[in-house]
């Protein structure tokens, strides 16, 4: 016999909460109607949105119907944030800042919703979906609520989505968006299509402070802000903040009668935020006034309008069933270039047309 004796531990509280764990996964589990959303979503309740934003997701059909109505209901109640689209190289800082910046519009009693479009797999499908860890102290701030979206290669189904989200969250009363993209990319036409204020975040001290920066980026950008000044980088910030500047002149005046301001900011030292954010309202006020804001809302709506059609139009085209068997008949010929693609393309199309015409 052994004389080791074990005393009993002290009893350990439970790691979940019962009682909300239930509620929750009764609502996860009932499916609610158009006025339940429409209500829980008009009176801020996360838990509707958040259910609301994955019915807006879901590639099902039923559930594709149900979200058309949701934000049909929402529409009165949006349009009333200021959307801004916030990108950079990779390494610039983008969560760091956006987590700061963010407490700072929180902390003006302003409610802040953050969607990011995050990078998934093209195989797999898979996606890092890595934004809450990453922005710790903002994900747990009332005010504030992080969606992460999934690209899944297809930019987009993401532009639509992102879209729609972006029109709950005003209905919930967020009256500040944050769009984070991936990085200096395709994605950043996307988010740029559905903004007010485009931001662009860079590095100093990388060497030539312009190599690797599109033109395009650029010209999007309605703002550069430059990370990391602080400590021994400081000073560079402030050389690559008049390299930029100088860059911009090649440029000609944008589109909204604002020039391109160039700041230096720390999101650890909480340097030079508070100027970020004068030259975004700023840019706001002065668009409103000069028209501009508004001419660019409606060019995106219409840029939404005819980019909805092209995917719905996609979607019925691959999911008819001659247009699915005739593919799968040309892909077995679809060797040594033997056959005519572009006039393949043409055949099915006119097929396809003619077909649904005649019915």
């Amino acid at each position: 016999m052994s004389k080791l004796k074990v005393n009993k531990g002290i009893e350990q509280p439970e790691t979940v909460n019962k009682t909300a764990a239930q509620k929750f996964i009764k609502l996860k589990r009932k499916q609610l109607s158009v006025d339940e959303y429409y209500n829980g979503i008009i009176s801020g309740n996360i838990a509707i949105l958040s259910k609301a934003i994955t019915i807006v997701e879901s590639q099902l059909d039923e559930h594709r119907a149900l979200a058309s109505q949701i934000i049909e209901k929402c529409l009165p109640h949006t349009g009333n944030s200021i959307r801004i689209g916030i990108t950079g190289v990779p390494g610039v800082g983008k969560s760091t800042f956006i987590e700061s910046f963010g407490k700072l519009i929180t902390d003006t009693g302003n409610k802040l919703a953050v969607l990011a479009i995050d990078p998934s797999s093209t195989k797999t499908k898979g996606s890092i979906l890595g934004d809450k860890t990453r922005m710790e102290e903002l994900s747990q701030n009332p005010k504030v609520f992080i969606r992460p979206s999934p690209s899944a290669g297809s930019l987009g189904g993401v532009g639509r989505k992102t879209a729609e989200t972006m029109l709950l969250c005003e209905a919930a009363g967020f009256n500040y968006i944050f769009i984070e993209t991936v990085g200096v990319g395709q994605s950043e036409t996307l988010v740029h299509s559905m903004v007010d204020f485009f931001l662009l975040l860079m590095l100093a001290g990388a060497g030539d402070e312009l190599q690797g920066i599109k033109r395009g980026i650029m010209e999007m950008a309605d703002m550069i802000a430059i990370t990391k000044a602080d400590g021994a980088n400081k000073q560079k910030a402030e050389l690559a903040k008049i390299e930029y500047q100088n860059a911009l002149h090649l440029f000609p005046m944008p589109e909204s009668g604002v020039p391109v301001d160039v700041l230096t900011c720390s999101a650890i030292n909480n340097y030079g935020l508070n100027d970020i954010l004068s030259g975004i309202n700023n840019y706001i006020k002065t668009t409103k006034q000069n028209g501009y804001f508004y001419r660019k809302r409606k060019q995106q709506l219409k840029q939404r309008l005819i980019e909805n059609i092209s995917e719905h139009l996609n979607n019925i085209f691959f999911s008819s069933p001659n247009i699915k068997n005739k593919l799968s008949e040309i892909e077995k010929k679809l060797n040594n270039n033997q056959i005519n693609i572009y006039k393949v393309a043409d055949d099915l199309i006119n097929d396809f047309f003619n077909q649904n015409l005649i019915k």
